[in-house]
């Protein structure tokens, strides 16, 4: 493992850097990838953020946005930046799975691994870890990696405040998650002194959906929603005919599983989605329910305690019915 007086001297001079994150990158995801990306560049350094996947149409306002690389879309581009690379940043992921074919290039790297995250069970690829699971967001955790463990406080400019306040917000559920302790309001303000706009943020992330995404949503709650109240429990199913139908791109499913969960007395809400290859799962809860333990368990995934993922290899019906099935499982802690 790499120390951090190792690092800081590595970091000391001109380098070639590639910083990734996870497939089909949320806000969280693309804001610390690209605030880490706006510092590096200050302090000289030649770096490429590669993602896995495509991302959402409402986060390529963020600054630096066009000079990101799309590993699907320039493979071999891509995999020449990775063995080029003398480190490798890895962002709100902490397992090489969860960027698909690109996991393989990494680990195959000889450069150094570096792993921002707060997610549970990190895998030992990283030769260095920023980790905690009590950060509300990656960007968090760039930000504390940026200013306290390098001690850059100063070098905090619009661009990069921007980004982590984006990753913040969006994985924080606006500030109103648990995990929005009062250093994560701090955070907010130093972001918001430095240069990030909270109002345009909000309004450029959360204000900025399609006419097909908000009749897919009435759709979604119209027609796909079921209550199970003896089990406080909302699901939302949608068919990949209906995905077409509605001429849904990345981006348009992200968030509906939380009006599910908006309902009066609603402890876990559950959004099921068929895609191409498979039977895609997101979970959100309340209090002390553990939407990981059940896609951990059953569904090849995990997460966090209240937002969790994962997918079956059923069709979309069997899938449900699975789902349901489990449920009794946890009748107590859904009735608390």
């Amino acid at each position: 493992m790499l120390s951090l007086s190792e690092l800081k001297s590595l970091l000391a001079t001109p380098q070639k850097i590639v910083i990734t994150t996870h497939h089909k990158p949320d806000g969280d995801a693309m804001g610390s990838s690209l605030g880490l990306y706006a510092y590096l560049i200050q302090r000289g350094h030649h770096v490429k953020v590669i993602t896995p996947t495509d991302y959402p149409y409402f986060l390529h306002w963020l600054p630096n946005n066009a000079d990101v690389i799309i590993y699907t879309e320039e493979k071999e581009k891509s995999e020449q930046y990775v063995a080029e690379a003398a480190l490798v940043f890895c962002l709100d992921f902490n397992t090489l799975s969860r960027i698909n074919e690109l996991g393989e290039v990494i680990r195959n790297s000889s450069a150094y691994k570096v792993m921002i995250d707060h997610h549970l069970d990190p895998e030992d690829f990283d030769d260095y870890r920023h980790w905690s699971i009590n950060a509300c967001a990656a960007a968090q955790l760039v930000y504390d990696f940026i200013v306290n463990e390098l001690e850059e406080g100063e070098m905090m400019n619009k661009d990069i405040a921007t980004c982590l306040y984006t990753g913040i917000m969006t994985d924080s559920g606006s500030f109103r998650f648990a995990s929005a302790t009062s250093e994560v309001y701090r955070i907010g303000a130093d972001l918001i002194d430095a240069g990030a706009e909270h109002w345009r943020i909000h309004q450029l992330v959360y204000d900025n959906a399609t006419e097909n995404r908000l009749r897919f949503l009435g759709n979604c709650l119209t027609n796909k929603l079921e209550i199970i109240r003896e089990l406080n429990t909302a699901i939302i199913s949608v068919t990949a005919e209906e995905l077409k139908r509605f001429e849904i791109v990345t981006g348009d499913t992200e968030g509906i599983v939380n009006y599910a969960l908006s309902i009066n007395g609603i402890k876990l809400a559950a959004f099921i989605i068929e895609r191409t290859d498979k039977v895609k799962l997101s979970l959100r809860s309340t209090g002390d329910f553990p939407a990981n333990e059940i896609c951990k368990k059953y569904f090849n995934g995990g997460g966090h305690r209240n937002a969790a993922g994962g997918y079956s290899e059923k069709n979309l019906e069997d899938t449900i019915s699975y789902f349901k099935s489990i449920l009794p499982e946890y009748k107590t802690q859904l009735l608390q």
